[in-house]
Parts: structure tokens; sequence; C-alpha cells
């Protein structure tokens, strides 16, 4: 998730936006001489008014592509080649896209020069907005102090150094090292990587966290982006290398030094997460008043036959930004002590009479509904895993990649589960191929692969699992 901070920069966006709006319409009453008559796509369709109806179409049109093209994407350590790249790309875009109108409408006679030369002199007037705007923000930073972000970094290493010195010397990028931490007895180090994260529980006013994340154990580089999390605090990663460029990461250059942060998947975007939380609530309650409230009744009094201990078992296990919550499942085991390295096997002398069945049909699974109406979980995502397996498995799989892992809510069932890779992990590989599917279900998520997932889930409960112990 990144974080949008700062107080008046946020309006930044909006008003070059309108500004540029008003430039392509202003240019384009003055340059393109419509026709008085109306407009024809065919023999019988027409639409009054030329030139309001290019009004429209070009507005449309141009946030449509700007938004394709991320025209709009600049920051602060953006680069002038960038920007220059930008402008190109979306002149020629938007030029295919006024001769498209042109061609379209048989009604229309603008000369193919005229059409250029009004292009032109919109990105002129366009281009200039943006380098002024641009320039002007960088000296803002300087002279000013104006538009700064408070950073703060973690890690040894090189390109810590040199990032530290990139920042330092580069006054108009606006990065204000509040804070230095790092195991190796630097000079200007603040403290320790312990002492950095009590550091961010009591400091709220961090912007980004960068981390040099090959130096810093695994369990310290969790803290921290569950900490960047409560904090709203952008997090960033510095690779040892500059080979780890991964579908997953973005890559930004802070001069020619690469700096990686989570990838936007689906799910970031407003709308998809609006739909899949909609679709988890009421797929939720549906569940919990057809199915869950009488079966839990049934179920406690069978689990209490055949066992002491209460109905229900919860136990702590890592969501969304490594965020600890308590999972809750029925009881099909004769204890309740969440012991570490403990999965259930084959046969387990653990599992009560009832509890093996509960495990084989899933319907243990049944109270994460209530997950889901809290907020901890969705119905379909990756397996939360306990506490105590996230940091042994962290230690096999590629660190970029099970952080990725992390960066959706948990899900009662998922593409890993109902591809084979459930329950009891026995070989590395199994963890290996796990995190894969999970991290591909959230490149590529969409509705429908939720509800064939969901479907997947129901047809392997009624045919039967290998590994549903």
């Amino acid at each position: 998730m990144e974080y949008k901070r700062g107080r008046f920069s946020w309006l930044l966006r909006p008003i070059l936006i309108a500004l540029d709006l008003l430039f392509i319409n202003i240019l384009a009453h003055y340059f393109l001489q419509f026709n008085e008559q109306d407009l024809y796509f065919f023999a019988f369709d027409r639409i009054n008014n030329q030139q309001y109806f290019f009004i429209v179409y070009s507005s449309l049109f141009w946030l449509f592509s700007a938004s394709l093209i991320r025209f709009y994407e600049v920051y602060r350590y953006s680069s002038f080649l960038k920007i220059t790249i930008l402008l190109i790309k979306q002149y020629v875009v938007f030029l295919i896209g006024v001769f498209a109108f042109i061609g379209f409408f048989r009604s229309v006679n603008i000369q193919a020069f005229i059409v250029i030369k009004y292009v032109s002199v919109v990105f002129l007037a366009i281009g200039t907005l943006k380098i002024v705007s641009y320039l002007i923000l960088k000296a803002f930073r300087v002279y000013f102090k104006g538009n700064i972000r408070n950073i703060v970094v973690f890690g040894e290493g090189e390109n810590i150094d040199e990032l530290i010195s990139i920042f330092t010397k580069q006054k108009e990028l606006g990065y204000n090292i509040n804070a230095f931490f790092s195991d190796k007895n630097y000079l200007n180090r603040t403290g320790t990587i312990k002492e950095g994260l009590e550091y961010l529980i009591n400091n709220i006013v961090v912007d980004e966290i960068f981390c040099a994340i090959d130096e810093l154990a695994e369990k310290e580089v969790n803290e921290l982006v569950k900490l960047a999390n409560i904090n709203k605090s952008n997090i960033k990663f510095i690779p040892k290398t500059s080979k780890l460029f991964k579908k997953r990461l973005r890559a930004d250059y802070y001069a020619f030094l690469p700096v990686f942060s989570i990838q936007e998947g689906p799910l970031n975007n407003g709308f998809n997460k609006f739909l899949k939380r909609t679709f988890d609530v009421v797929f939720s309650i549906f569940v919990l008043v057809f199915l869950f409230s009488w079966v839990s009744i049934i179920l406690f009094i069978i689990i209490k036959i055949d066992s002491k201990g209460p109905l229900f078992y919860r136990h702590k296990r890592n969501g969304i930004n490594y965020k600890e919550f308590y999972c809750y499942k029925f009881r099909s085991l004769k204890t309740t002590q969440e012991v570490k390295g403990t999965y259930v096997k084959q046969n387990d002398d653990r599992l009560t009479k009832v509890g093996k069945f509960l495990r084989r049909t899933n319907l243990d699974e049944l109270p994460q509904f209530i997950n889901v109406l809290r907020g901890d979980m969705s119905v379909v995502g990756p397996r939360p895993h306990m506490l105590t397996y996230t940091d042994e498995y962290s230690k096999k799989v590629d660190k970029y990649n099970f952080i990725y892992r992390h960066h959706i809510k948990p899900g009662i069932t998922g593409l890993a589960q109902v591809s084979g890779y459930r329950g009891e992990v026995e070989l590395d590989t199994d963890i290996i191929n796990r995190i894969k599917y999970d991290n591909f279900y959230i490149e590529n998520w969409s509705l429908v692969l939720d509800i064939n997932i969901i479907f997947q889930t129901l047809f392997n409960i009624i045919k039967g699992e290998e590994k549903a112990y």
C-alpha cells in the first residue's frame, strides 16, 4: 500500500490536470475550426454541435490515456529524462486520438497539418507547465525547506551509504533523514536496529522507511512492515545488488541507485478493494446465517460429548502487513495449546474423533467467517500461517516473495490450497510452491477467480483431499 503524505502536495496533481484540460479545450477553439453542421456517424446518426462534442471527447480521451501512460505519476526522485519520455508518449497517443475523432466523423473537415499544429502547441503549453512546476518544487524544497519527507534508514552496506549520500547532497529531493539505525558501528548512526524499532513505535511522523532488506533478519523486516502499516509510512527496500528485479516489486531510481517498493496489484485499486470487501461481507453473512447458525449448535453438543474443552479454538496468525490477529476454528484437537513445529499429521493422536471429521470436511474453518466480517480475513486469499511458522518459512523463500504474500488479507481458502499445497509442509518445495500460487493469485486477482476458487474448494470437500487431516 502506497500512502499519500503531505499537507498540500496532493492538490498539485488535480490542479495540473485541470490546467492541462483547459489548454486542450481553449486551444481547440482557437485552432480547430469545426463545421457548423451536426456530427454524422453514419447516414442516420447525428450529434448536435461539433465543438462541444469534441470538448467532451478530448477531455475523456486525455484522462483515459494519461491514466494508462501514468502521465501524472512524476515524483520528487523522477528524472528530467522520465518527464521528457512521458511527454513524448502522451503527445503521440493524443495526436492519434484527435486524428481518430476527425476520421470517425465524415462531416468534420480539418487538415492534417492543422491537427499536428494544434497538438504541438497544446504540448508546448502542457510540457512547459509540467517542467516549470517540477523545477519550482525542487527550488521550494531547497530554499524554503517545504515539501519535505521525513525518513528513517535501517541497515548497512554500500547501497545504504550511497542512499544517505544522495539524500544529503541532493537537497532538491526533499528528504530529511530523521534517524539512521544499524548494528554496524557507523559514526553517524542514531542507534541499533532494535532501538530503531522502538523509535518507530514512539514516533508517528515518519513518512518513509528505507531498509537494507538483505542485511536485516526476517523478524526485523516483518516488524518494520507492521510498524510502517501502523504509522501509515511507506516502506522501501534497498537491494544488495541491482539485479533483483521482479514483477511484484516496483523499481524507482534515486540517481542510479535502484530502490524497491511493493508493487501495487489489482487489489490496491480502490474499486477492486471495495468489490472484494462487499463480496466478502455478503458471502460471510449468508454462510453465518444459513449454515453456521445451526451447525455450531449441533457441533457444540457433539464436541462436548466427545472431549473436554471449548467449542472454539483461537490462535494468533499473521495477516495483512504481518498484523497479528486471532483466527477462529472449531476445536478439533484434545489440546488448545499451540506448540512450535506441531503441524497436524496423518493419524495424529491429538485429534478427537469428531475432529478428524471436521478437518476432513473443512468444517473446522467455518468460524473464520467471523474473522472475515471483523475485517481480519477475506473469503479467498493466502492462508495465514501461525507466528512460529512465519519465521521458519521466511528462511526458505525469497524475502521479496514472502513479503509480497502478506500484502493482502489472508483467506479461508486460496489458490494454493485448491492446487494441492495445503496442510503439512514436509519439503521445502511445499512452502515454495505455496508462496508461488499465493503471489500468482495476488497479481492476477479478479472476482471471477475468487468465485472459481470457492467452487473448487467445495468440489474438493466433496471429492476429498489427500492432505485434509
